[in-house]
């Protein structure tokens, strides 16, 4: 398999290769460098953290205010905790593909909750049904603890239905926009009453609440439940197409291609395999056409894990890591709302672009980085002496320059160009790279990672 092939291939479905790696793949066909990749991902290592403090605990355990502030509190530093283990285990994933899919699905069946219990719970279904089927893995969600919260389908009761579930779960995780009418609304959050949970996040079905009569949904009459509905939307081949349509913008391209959508779809239709489609793609001679190398702006995640792939780094303080990710505009866990992040040109602002451009040298070179807090947002300063900060602070940083120097020992500087970036390099870039070829090895592959065409995989 050609080397840039693989590259592209490792961008998309993680973050980055290494050279040894790229060495040792180059030999195989892009039939065997696939099914590698899914054979590392046959497995699932779920994410913990510490949960031990909810021992044998019950909601009577938690009546008192103060208790429940305390409650709450803990809760939410665990959260923190499982977010940053996640953005650990991005750093260092064994599963590749299974994790670069989770964090897929996350901005997909879009979820937040501040009860660690059902954090772990999402995360870790979202983890478990990645590759697996869209239909089971749906229900799955509509099931968790923390979609039931999030989108208020615990309230959802026969005498009083709340259609908020009911409406996300057509207009953005399965159908899309314009598919349903308000009246299939009506119906399908008649069929998910009942839908609740027990404080340990296990899900429960409250017989009582839910409304047992008839309902008819998309033309078709009965007693429906939620299963049933979701069984009903998936017999809609405008499903599997806006499956495919998000799994092809993420993936391959934001600009859609009918064909390749036409394709995947007949593929994925038949019994909505993810596993099944995503070998498609990769296997696709469209999925490695140049108009789809080099051409994807990167997430903040992709980004921070990115330089990780180069330069291995580890960010000491918790606090620190969700900074850098609120600086960048990413925080893990934390959706700004049920519809998600917005991708590709959105991730780029005046604001984050500067940060983008700098972060390398902060990260690497222990350089200060400086922030003022403007309610929950905070942005990022680059002249210091002419706004009055409320903070500024080194990040703290240790980078692992051996594993680099290891990794990258038989590259020179002008090799290592091509290595770190995947997309076009302009005439004026081009020029100023050859004029710094004589600065060190550390020093350029810094200078690398903070250009502009760097943001691009």
């Amino acid at each position: 398999m050609k080397s840039a092939h693989i590259q592209h291939l490792y961008n998309r479905i993680g973050f980055g290769i290494t050279p040894k790696e790229l060495a040792r793949l180059s030999k195989k066909s892009k039939k065997n460098v696939v099914n590698e990749l899914f054979t590392a991902s046959n497995k699932t290592t779920v994410l913990k953290v510490d949960i031990s403090f909810l021992k044998g605990k019950t909601y009577k355990d938690f009546k008192d205010k103060e208790q429940k502030k305390e409650l709450q509190k803990i809760s939410r530093k665990k959260v923190l905790e499982l977010s940053t283990a996640w953005f650990q285990r991005l750093n260092n994933p064994s599963e590749i593909l299974r994790e670069k899919m989770t964090l897929f699905w996350a901005n997909h069946f879009v979820c937040e909750s501040k009860n660690i219990l059902f954090v772990e719970s999402y995360n870790n279904a979202l983890r478990k049904n990645a590759l697996g089927n869209f239909r089971d893995f749906t229900k799955i969600v509509s099931k968790e603890p923390a979609m039931l919260a999030y989108l208020n389908n615990k309230q959802n009761k026969k005498k009083s239905p709340n259609e908020n579930f009911a409406r996300e779960l057509m207009e953005l995780f399965t159908l899309g926009q314009d598919q349903y009418t308000e009246q299939d609304i009506k119906e399908s959050a008649r069929s998910f009453t009942g839908y609740n949970h027990n404080f340990r996040g296990q899900f429960t079905f409250k017989e009582k609440q839910h409304d047992n009569k008839e309902k008819t949904f998309f033309g078709k009459s009965g007693n429906f439940n939620g299963d049933d509905i979701i069984d009903i939307i998936l017999q809609k081949e405008q499903c599997a197409r806006f499956i495919s349509e998000k799994i092809y913008t993420y993936f391959v391209n934001e600009n859609i291609n009918k064909k390749h959508i036409d394709e995947m779809v007949a593929v994925f239709y038949k019994d909505y395999n993810i596993e099944k489609l995503m070998r498609f793609v990769l296997l696709s001679k469209w999925f490695y056409e140049d108009e789809n190398i080099g051409t994807k702006i990167k997430s903040p995640i992709e980004f921070l894990v990115g330089i990780n792939t180069v330069v291995p780094y580890k960010i000491e303080k918790t606090r620190q890591i969700i900074l850098v990710q609120r600086l960048l505009g990413q925080i893990l866990m934390s959706p700004p709302n049920v519809s998600g992040w917005k991708t590709g040109r959105n991730w780029i602002d005046s604001n984050t672009i500067v940060t983008r451009l700098r972060l390398p040298s902060v990260l690497l070179n222990n350089a200060e980085i400086a922030y003022s807090e403007i309610g929950d947002e905070e942005t990022m300063i680059t002249n210091f002496k002419k706004r009055k900060l409320r903070r500024k602070a080194f990040i703290k940083v240790s980078a692992d320059w051996n594993s680099f120097e290891e990794n990258y020992k038989n590259n020179s500087n002008k090799e290592l160009v091509h290595q770190i970036i995947t997309s076009k390099i302009n005439k004026g870039t081009e020029e100023m790279l050859e004029r710094n070829q004589q600065l060190s090895k550390h020093d350029f592959v810094v200078q690398l990672m903070s250009l502009p065409e760097y943001q691009l995989c």
